[in-house]
């Protein structure tokens, strides 16, 4: 067996060994691609804390951790083939081992929900499961989506970088009370974004009263085969004023208008907010499961 870390050159290949599984698990094609790994390991240290594992030069797992704040991540998938020969444990030991060193004081292990063999795994090695995740998708007609409404002097805007530290104000605000929220400066936020291999602000769109963000959307171009809502806030004292909506609406249609006709999103399956039941209410629908899994490290 050889292990080494990821090179950017691997993410072909990386993303090929993913949607195998996907598709497996889910029963459908997954729409994943070299992006997609390019976007989730855009903030992960390639070198320090990302295995490959080869036989006879064929790619039978990977796996790759990063540490945001006092919580480590962990993700890592085996060829179904490859089960039952201990590489999944050692895939578990080398992330807990890294995170430790790291300094993290929990990690959060996600899988995929139809994986019951990483669950019965994780659950042996202590831990517990915290939280699923899911992807909600919707597929657009030929005819562009409904033009959004907004109340009367209230307008959206695309983001320009002045408006950054702003935008980055509203975000964290309309975030605060997500389930393990974990606040981010300015400063570390902003070097994230435009160290992303798609960084595209055209897409960013924001409704703003005065110099203040009150709401907004932050897009990417291409995750899982079509547009990305990364993500999409309201500040609470703005909340129930269909300012979600309607940038949701928006950020549709320019994805009708640039070619896009899957859009997808990720949502915490228990958002208090009501995002869920407002997805739901444009026609987006439950692709896919995730479930993170707690270790409180001693």
């Amino acid at each position: 067996m050889n292990i080494r870390p990821f090179t950017r050159d691997d993410f072909p290949a990386l993303a090929e060994f993913l949607a195998e599984d996907e598709t497996r698990l889910f029963g459908r094609p997954a729409r994943l691609g070299a992006i997609d790994v390019a976007g989730w390991l855009s903030s992960v240290d390639l070198p320090a804390n990302t295995w490959r594992f080869d036989e006879n030069e064929t790619l039978v797992a990977l796996g790759w951790v990063e540490k945001p704040d006092t919580t480590g991540v962990a993700v890592g998938a085996v060829h179904h083939e490859a089960h039952g020969r201990g590489i999944g444990p050692q895939l578990v030991d080398r992330s807990e081992e890294r995170l430790r060193e790291l300094g993290a004081a929990r990690i959060h292990n996600v899988t995929l929900a139809p994986d019951q063999e990483a669950g019965r795994l994780l659950t042996g090695r202590g831990y517990r499961e915290v939280r699923r995740f899911w992807e909600m998708t919707i597929e657009l007609d030929d005819k562009p989506p409904p033009a959004p409404a907004l109340p009367d002097g209230l307008r959206i805007e695309v983001f320009s970088a002045e408006l950054a530290p702003a935008f980055h104000a509203a975000l964290e605000e309309a975030f605060a009370e997500h389930w393990d929220h974990q606040p981010e400066s300015f400063e570390d936020w902003w070097r994230r974004q435009v160290e992303k291999p798609d960084h595209d602000p055209s897409l960013w769109f924001l409704v703003r009263v005065g110099d203040e963000v009150v709401a907004l959307a932050r897009n990417d171009p291409e995750r899982s085969g079509g547009g990305w809502i990364g993500a999409l806030g309201v500040r609470p004292a703005w909340r129930g004023r269909g300012l979600a909506k309607a940038l949701l609406l928006h950020s549709f249609g320019e994805f009708h208008r640039r070619g896009r006709r899957r859009v997808g999103l990720g949502v915490d399956s228990e958002n208090e907010t009501g995002a869920t039941k407002l997805y739901e209410s444009v026609g987006m629908a439950v692709d896919a499961e995730q479930v993170v899994w707690e270790k409180v490290l001693g």
